[in-house]
């Protein structure tokens, strides 16, 4: 079975470089552009579902995408993004000047330190990964027990938890997440089998860096 993850496009926030968690901000033209690019470059893959975090960025998101192939979005809360409590909101300055040893411990090691007010990123790699074994389920399969990619279903979350589903498929440590770069309005795709989930490919943005120039 395949999941495309798909990370949601532009919002303001994204744009003035604040840290956005749950507070349910919008895309804005850019991520709207970005949306429909994406959409467009997944309109021939046959999709069986489509899935969507609650917050409307992702969901407006996954409603672009989801058009093309006449399946309705569901929202499933384990894809919602970390729940960054009192820093939501903040710039990276802001969150050192005012939060100076929660960012200093965030900056050194973000898998061990809590937001205040927040969850921790493993609370979020455990609801995410919940997410993806409920659309397994849903869908006849559990990680690892079936063969071929017959199936395809799109899932549009947020940074946090698309990176995290991605260790835990492939077995990497939560703390390996920073190593691994992942743009708006990007597209992995994870494989699911008996023997193995492989990641078939990783933070495609090739549709909108084409479309929004």
């Amino acid at each position: 079975m395949r999941i495309v993850l798909a990370r949601h496009g532009e919002t303001d926030w994204n744009l003035q470089g604040r840290v956005q968690g749950r507070t349910d901000i919008e895309l804005n033209e850019t991520g709207r552009k970005q949306a429909e690019a994406m959409a467009r470059a997944l309109r021939n893959v046959p999709v069986k579902a489509v899935y969507a975090s609650p917050l409307k960025r992702a969901r407006d998101t996954a409603s672009a995408i989801s058009r093309f192939h006449r399946v309705d979005v569901a929202t499933l809360d384990g894809l919602r993004e970390i729940d960054a409590g009192e820093v939501d909101g903040l710039t990276y300055e802001e969150m050192s000047s005012q939060y100076g040893d929660f960012f200093e411990k965030w900056i050194s090691d973000c898998t061990s330190v809590r937001p205040p007010g927040g969850c921790t990123l493993s609370e979020v790699q455990d609801q995410a990964w919940g997410a993806i074994q409920e659309i397994l389920t849903r869908h006849g399969t559990t990680a690892g027990s079936s063969d071929g990619e017959e199936d395809t279903v799109i899932a549009v979350a947020h940074f946090f938890p698309i990176l995290s589903i991605i260790c835990r498929a492939l077995g990497l440590e939560l703390s390996e997440c920073r190593r691994l770069k992942l743009d708006l309005a990007s597209i992995s795709v994870l494989d699911f089998s008996t023997s193995t989930t492989v990641l078939s490919s990783f933070n495609d943005t090739c549709h909108w860096r084409e479309d929004t120039r």
